[in-house]
């Protein structure tokens, strides 16, 4: 089922749904499970799975030399989904990413996910390279989410790459996409990033999920901007709770939003990481309520693969 129709089926009763890591190559699929059985009491409808690109590797050979490796370091994405659907009977959502891709290959990647009756997609451009300062796409490689989002949608509309096909079939795909409530890291501000999420929503995106945020007010004034702008879809908080001290510094730098000003001093007087994770949980499920009293119809969890954090925030909420 889509999002979209999950969405409508609830009738206004807020849905519970969180993301989850593919395990390192070298584990097991059961590590996904061991992460999934202790959330799936809230009734998830469905579970989003993301896709992680390749790196680069360099590999001293005997003669002194480097040689240039490519390394996927968790693969799998496409398993998993087929592996959740038929375990829990809860939809699966692949992330799908320009980077790493031609667009010969991710038309035979929505292909695969059509035949294993996979009902949604998550498009996203994903990020550079870590050897690199900006993303460069593959050769004949989709640059853009808006231009991976057509893509999906001329699939939907039976249009492939190869223009002598006929009699093609159309797949089915409800596209969700990403939106930024503090702006993406390289948009040069919050209009001109709403300006293009605009166009992937014209060009077939059926919802919007988030990036994660510590201050429900950027949220709403985000969905506020949006409507605004003529935005229509339904927009999906995505939440995390801090857990680490660590993360005090991590969180802001690599997904560069703000953590409010409580937050990082509740972090700072905290005796051990134990204390910590109370804090994020805490935290978490105030803003979780605040979402739910004001109507957001899915809340959305990025579980990093820990269950227990979220589990206790989702017990005081759904």
């Amino acid at each position: 089922m889509k999002v979209t129709q999950h969405i409508e089926n609830a009738q206004g009763k807020p849905l519970f749904s969180f993301e989850i890591l593919p395990p390192l190559k070298g584990q097991n699929i059961q590590s996904i499970f061991d992460s999934i059985d202790p959330l799936m009491e809230f009734n998830p409808p469905f579970i989003d799975v993301t896709y992680h690109r390749e790196e680069y590797e360099f590999k001293e050979l005997p003669s002194g030399l480097l040689q240039k490796k490519i390394v996927k370091k968790r693969p799998g994405t496409v398993g998993i989904c087929a592996g959740i659907q038929n375990k829990y009977s809860v939809d699966a959502i692949p992330h799908i990413l320009c980077g790493g891709f031609s667009k010969e290959d991710t038309e035979n990647l929505l292909i695969d996910l059509d035949f294993l009756g996979i009902d949604n997609v998550v498009a996203l451009r994903g990020d550079a390279l870590k050897t690199e300062t900006y993303f460069h796409p593959e050769k004949d490689g989709n640059e853009y989410a808006t231009d991976l989002v057509l893509q999906i949608s001329n699939l939907n509309n039976g249009i492939y790459l190869d223009e002598d096909l006929q009699n093609t079939s159309e797949t089915n795909f409800c596209i969700g996409v990403a939106g930024y409530p503090e702006k993406h890291m390289e948009a040069p501000s919050l209009d001109s990033d709403i300006h293009f999420l605009k166009q992937k929503i014209k060009n077939g995106a059926d919802y919007i999920i988030t990036q994660m945020f510590f201050d429900n007010q950027k949220f709403f004034d985000f969905v506020a901007k949006c409507r605004a702008a003529g935005i229509t879809v339904p927009i999906i908080p995505g939440l995390k709770p801090i857990a680490t001290k660590k993360q005090l510094n991590l969180i802001p730098h690599r997904f560069s939003l703000e953590l409010p000003d409580d937050l990082i001093m509740s972090v700072v007087k905290a005796k051990d990481n134990d204390a910590v994770k109370q804090i994020g949980i805490e935290w978490c499920i105030e803003q979780s309520k605040s979402l739910v009293a004001a109507g957001i119809p899915v809340l959305h969890y990025y579980s990093m693969g820990k269950a227990e954090n979220i589990k206790a925030i989702a017990k005081e909420i759904f």
